[in-house]
């Protein structure tokens, strides 16, 4: 079916939704063919350029010197190119008149379609009737009459603009979710801008809005202007509206300036600096307030000295690639208190973390020198007892084929924990890993490791660190670490279901001697837990400050489906220990007896439809389960179901903050439905009881926070109405409702 025969089949019912209404404008597509680009006409004796000629037929009244052409007439000039099934040329004054679909296109591509045009004879200049302009930018433009100037820019009155698709998935015309009519409308090719006088935006042509004075940019062209606003609501601030303003600096350059105006509160301030320049780009946004600082509020109503003060919050992010081998990056994040950003709803997060450094990596070589620290927002928590670490320096390096085969890493680390309050450690170590794989003759893949390691630490005000388990000796101390590790595993594939299977029995032996780990501070090997991720580990601890010793036995096996649309993954393990002496560990972590808990993981997917993960842990003694977690997804991309649910029943200590037990639940889901429109929505439930945690504020079922809304999103609009509730009270950030009302227009320019 031709483009022409498919817009005849829509217009009866298009002019049957529209009769009776004068449509002075008219946006949709055109039956007309785009005159092709052409070769350049040649040229006169004068070294003009002259107008190209072809038509079915062609008359010239030679008294008149005027040339009428008929059928399909198509004009070429320097570029320009006007297409029509008549045209009439007056040589004399120069007059070109076009009539009956007619097309004129310009050099820059911008299209102009309509039933009579009167032009000079450059091709350029001119009055069009019944104007439609397509950009070559994005965007169209109608009007009953337009003048276009030899400039290329665009004068028309009455029109109306719209950057939205004007056709249906079946080719048929509809109108666009949003347009702008005008008493007058300017483009301009040079600077890339579109004027308006006059001026309505009309959604689904229900509401409109007034904008008398308006101007945007086309394409991807940035320029100064403001963006549309966001108004919502919540109880602690009431009504707010937020009216960005955009800043074009430079190409690679821009500053978004957006004043926040509260009913309930004094306003706020928020400036976005984002640059990309030829090293690398980074971002800037800061928040600025005066307002009531209560973040220490435990109890209501607020203090009779809690005054106004200012209150605020920065974040940067940049990374400069200094040369193939050398980077620079930062990350950082820093408030005035402890609940600004939960109360302006800027983010939830109950820790910042800051991070700036340089590294080098090549083929076989790694350097970097870091400096990071953590700033709390959680009320119960002091923060002066959080470290900073300044600097922290890492070196490593591989050496492959080694003369005796295998690979060996080489790492060189120091690290500078510091507390305004607190203990501070300093550690260097010196590390070397060999590592060795290989195929037997019966297929089974064999590893062996041998590790060596030295530690000098220096600790002090040690006694300041509430976990005594946590605190090592003061002054200066040294370690030694060595191990040696056999892994092998047994791969055996077959067929299973008009697929395959993989079933892998694996094995391996650690052996290491008794190793100097209570002495040592214990900075980063605290959040011990085992699991499916860290059974075969050569040391099940995070971090470098605890290194598992004595000799154990790990034993599992993996078994892996593949079948068309279908895939299945489980793996299933336990390690034991010779050595009857106490463990390290902390108890409930599954690792304390010398027979450790068990452990797997199991993943099941069909097609992109179904995802879940389920993670375990099982009590050695009782099948107690310790650890279950399961994450699922169900659904398309368009309409789905997320469930996470996480219970950790470890009977460990409350008064060991980093593997304290809790149960939660997380879901999310959205629906689609209509071709643009979806319903959303997501809740956090705390399931913790008294029982599971004593510490626990929780009665076994506390919603944290929830989620509804709705939206709309085609391809030039988004619109979004959001209703979120917090269930509790942080400070001055108070439990209650929040409504978000969002509205975005695409391809409206920056």
């Amino acid at each position: 079916m031709t483009r022409k025969a498919l817009l005849l089949s829509c217009a009866l019912p298009w002019v049957l939704g529209l009769t009776g209404i004068a449509r002075a404008q008219d946006l949709n597509p055109r039956p007309v063919q785009v005159p092709a680009p052409a070769p350049a006409p040649p040229k006169n004796a004068a070294g003009q350029d002259q107008i190209q000629f072809s038509a079915d037929q062609l008359v010239y009244d030679s008294n008149q010197d005027i040339v009428t052409a008929s059928g399909d007439v198509l004009l070429n000039r320097d570029g320009d190119r006007v297409r029509a099934d008549k045209v009439v040329w007056n040589r004399k004054s120069g007059q070109v008149v076009a009539t009956g679909n007619v097309v004129v296109t310009n050099p820059d591509g911008d299209v102009a379609y309509g039933d009579r045009t009167e032009l000079t004879d450059t091709l350029k200049q001119g009055m069009v009737e019944n104007l439609l302009v397509v950009l070559n930018e994005g965007g169209r433009i109608a009007a009953q009459k337009g003048e276009l100037e030899k400039s290329g820019a665009i004068h028309v009155e009455h029109a109306a603009y719209t950057a939205c698709s004007v056709t249906n998935s079946d080719g048929c015309p509809k109108e666009p979710s949003w347009k702008i009519t005008a008493a007058k409308v300017v483009y301009d090719p040079n600077t890339h801008r579109i004027h308006y006088s006059g001026a309505r935006l009309d959604l689904f042509n229900v509401l409109s809005i007034p904008l008398p004075a308006f101007s945007h940019p086309v394409g991807d062209t940035s320029d100064s202007g403001f963006l549309t606003p966001n108004i919502r609501y919540d109880r602690v601030n009431g009504v707010e509206a937020a009216v960005p303003y955009f800043i074009s600096i430079a190409p690679n350059r821009d500053l978004t300036v957006t004043p926040h105006i509260f009913t309930a509160a004094l306003p706020m301030l928020q400036l976005d600096y984002r640059e990309l320049n030829r090293l690398g780009a980074f971002d800037v946004t800061a928040y600025g307030t005066y307002s009531s600082k209560s973040d220490d509020l435990l109890v209501t109503p607020t203090p009779a000295n809690s005054v106004n003060a200012f209150r605020g919050y920065i974040e940067a992010n940049g990374r400069y690639q200094l040369s193939p081998e050398w980077s620079a990056s930062a990350a950082l994040r820093v408030t005035t208190d402890k609940t600004f950003l939960r109360r302006y709803d800027i983010s939830s997060d109950t820790r910042l973390r800051n991070n700036i450094g340089v590294e080098r990596i090549d083929r076989n070589n790694y350097f970097s020198i870091e400096g990071w620290a953590v700033q709390t927002l959680r009320l119960d928590e002091n923060g002066a007892l959080q470290p900073f670490a300044l600097p922290e320096i890492d070196y490593r390096r591989r050496i492959a084929n080694t003369p005796i085969g295998g690979t060996l890493n080489i790492q060189l680390n120091s690290l500078a924990l510091s507390r305004t309050e607190g203990q501070d450690t300093q550690r260097a170590f010196a590390s070397a890993e060999w590592d060795w794989r290989g195929i037997t003759r019966w297929g089974q893949e064999v590893q062996l490791t041998a590790y060596a390691r030295g530690d000098i630490y220096h600790s002090s005000n040690n006694d300041t660190t509430s976990v005594a388990a946590y605190r090592g000796d003061p002054g200066f101390q040294g370690r030694a670490i060595a191990a040696l590790a056999l892994d092998v595993k047994w791969p055996l594939v077959g067929q299973f279901l008009g697929g395959t299977q993989r079933l892998t029995p694996r094995i391996q032996v650690v052996a290491s001697p008794p190793i100097r780990n209570m002495e040592i501070p214990n900075e980063d090997s605290r959040a011990v837990d085992l699991e499916d991720s860290n059974l075969f580990a050569l040391n099940r601890f995070p971090g470098y400050d605890r290194f598992e010793d004595s000799t154990r036995f790990t034993y599992g096996v993996d078994w892996d489906v593949n079948l068309p649309e279908f895939s299945l993954s489980a793996t299933v393990g336990q390690s034991y220990r010779l050595t009857s002496e106490p463990s390290l560990f902390p108890e409930g972590t599954g690792l304390t007896d010398r027979l450790s808990d068990i452990v797997g993981r199991t993943e099941i997917r069909y097609k992109d439809f179904v995802s879940l993960v389920h993670r375990y842990r099982l009590d050695k003694d009782n099948f107690a389960i310790r650890r279950n977690e399961i994450d699922a997804t169900i659904g398309s991309r368009k309409t789905y179901a997320l469930v996470g649910y996480l219970n950790l029943n470890r009977n460990i200590t409350p008064t060991l903050e980093d593997l304290r037990d809790r149960e939660e639940l997380r879901t999310a889901g959205r629906v689609a439905f209509g071709r643009f429109w979806s319903a959303f929505g997501s809740i956090i439930i705390d399931l913790t009881n008294r029982d599971q945690d004593p510490l626990s504020l929780s009665n076994g079922f506390s919603p944290i926070r929830h989620r509804l809304g709705i939206a709309y999103e085609d391809d030039c609009l988004k619109l979004g109405l959001t209703w979120k509730r917090d269930y509790e009270d942080t400070g001055d950030a108070k439990r209650g409702n929040s409504f978000l009302l969002t509205l975005s227009f695409k391809n409206l320019g920056r």
